[in-house]
């Protein structure tokens, strides 16, 4: 199940600080970034989840910074699928500028579905095509 997928940016002017140093909650960002791109590439992009009636919602998320990144560096980012288990589903990252670990962090998300959005299980439909992805 633990596949990683990655994810390659350049570090835009505008997600620096005064100091030059890319801003902390800029990471959260590309973190969704590779989410999104995560999901992309096995064919299970988020509109796929919500026309099937199902939200995945982030309900927990964690960040731990080991080295700054500057602007116009290429930073990858990498993402792993942790689990998907009942009504949840966690990742986990790093940002990387050549082989320095910049920042390493997870996410855990929950699945609402129905018209009252309430936390549901997965589909096994869904669950499969990420599992095996």
């Amino acid at each position: 199940m633990a596949t990683t997928r990655q994810l390659q940016l350049t570090v835009r002017y505008a997600e620096t600080d005064a100091q030059g140093i890319v801003h902390h909650a800029n990471y959260l960002v590309w973190f969704e970034e590779g989410r999104s791109d995560y999901l992309r590439q096995i064919d299970l992009n988020y509109t796929r989840f919500e026309k099937s009636g199902y939200f995945v919602v982030v309900a927990d998320a964690s960040v731990r910074y080991r080295a700054p990144a500057y602007y116009e560096d290429l930073v990858t980012i990498e993402t792993t699928l942790e689990q998907a288990k009942g009504k949840t589903l966690k990742f986990s990252y790093r940002a990387l500028r050549d082989t320095v670990l910049l920042a390493e962090g997870s996410t855990v998300h929950v699945v609402l579905g129905g018209p009252e959005r309430r936390p549901t299980t997965l589909p096994d439909s869904l669950r499969k095509a990420l599992v095996d992805s």
